[in-house]
């Protein structure tokens, strides 16, 4: 009996106290990086992986510029097998956080739709802008390499370029380099369209405009609702858009100087297409989602294994990487596109789920 226990508690300190071995590509991902069976990921073989294929497919008319895509966006184009696609052409790797987890948090978010006018009056006063006239943007990548995925943003005051105004500049005063693509009735839902990228807007006569976004001034993203909760405005069991949202129909005086608090601000271009991300494609519901590209390449198969906000059932399914938010940030990060309309608005307003992200890397790279 005593050798039984000696060999077990050696067996023990040999494997399960053992330091797991990660691997690192840090020209895909700057994240640890576990490597695992397709069988091992919850669901894969259960999830409708032909429709996910369609849209890997659909992202591959922008994605296959890119290096790491152009070859397996080629062999998409031939292959009718969706679940043979995936496993004859991608590993899967799940992503590792600095600390050694495998959760990070999941959030979500939708298509607004705004109510709007293409004249300004007392009820349509709330601008949608373009990009500035005035707003300069630099690429550092010919100058760092390693910076390929920054950009500056500012404007030029003399002979300096200095940072652009911020969200409370902008508000304060009237800018002639500024022009509204149109103008909308609800300042919190402005800001909703900001954090979200992209949206619609009725006008008046009926018409829907789509608009989405065009750039940024350049300035950090502050979540507004951490601000909140942090000063007492809201409490944890009211801290998602419907509870922001109601805080600021009493207290609309306070709507300003909250809001301001998030400096970065977002200009706009009419789009012929619905919500459209990062990578340019249209945005398909519940099948995209919005990453941080330090860790995910747009483009990317992802695999999501979270839960529902509201009804708390499992989501796990194949997805896309196809759009970026300021706010996403970190190893095991994402936001889940929901769509357009009220579910869309309930959900994405509610969620901030654990998760794990499982990233399909295409072979070709790894050899």
């Amino acid at each position: 009996m005593r050798q039984l226990l000696i060999f077990i508690i050696t067996i023990y300190i040999f494997t399960g106290c053992s330091v797991k071995e990660y691997q690192k590509y840090d020209d895909i991902s700057k994240a640890s990086l576990e490597k695992v069976n397709f069988y091992d990921i919850e669901d894969f073989y259960n999830d409708d992986l032909d429709y996910a294929f369609e849209v890997f497919k659909k992202a591959c008319t922008r994605s296959k510029r890119y290096e790491m895509f152009k070859e397996v966006c080629l062999k998409a184009d031939d292959e009718n097998n969706a679940r043979d696609f995936f496993i004859s052409n991608f590993e899967a790797y799940k992503l590792i956080d600095n600390k050694g987890s495998d959760e990070g948090i999941i959030t979500g978010y939708y298509e607004p739709l705004l109510h709007g006018s293409l004249i300004k009056d007392d009820t349509y006063k709330y601008p949608i802008y373009k990009t500035p006239k005035d707003m300069i943007t630099v690429d550092l990548s010919k100058v760092y390499p390693e910076l390929k995925k920054y950009r500056l943003r500012g404007k030029l005051k003399g002979n300096k370029l200095v940072p652009y105004e911020n969200r409370a500049q902008l508000e304060k005063h009237e800018n002639e380099n500024l022009e509204a693509i149109c103008y909308v009735d609800d300042k919190f839902a402005l800001f909703l369209l900001h954090i979200q990228g992209s949206g619609k807007v009725k006008l008046t006569d009926g018409t829907i405009l789509n608009v989405g976004y065009a750039n940024q001034n350049g300035r950090r993203y502050k979540s507004v609702g951490k601000y909140m909760l942090k000063n007492g405005f809201i409490d944890r069991n009211s801290a998602s858009i419907q509870g922001m949202k109601a805080y600021f129909d009493k207290n609309p005086d306070k709507m300003d100087e909250i809001l301001n608090h998030n400096e970065s601000y977002v200009f706009f271009r009419e789009s012929k297409q619905g919500a459209t991300g990062a990578l340019g494609v249209e945005l398909t519901s519940k099948r995209n989602l919005a990453v941080d590209r330090s860790y995910i390449p747009l483009g990317m198969p992802v695999f999501i294994s979270t839960s529902n906000p509201v009804t708390k059932e499992d989501i796990n399914k194949l997805m896309v990487a196809a759009d970026v938010g300021g706010a996403i940030k970190g190893e095991i990060r994402a936001d889940f596109f929901w769509g357009f309309g009220d579910k869309a608005f309930e959900y994405a307003g509610k969620m901030k789920e654990k998760g794990k992200l499982y990233i399909l890397i295409p072979k070709q790279v790894l050899n």
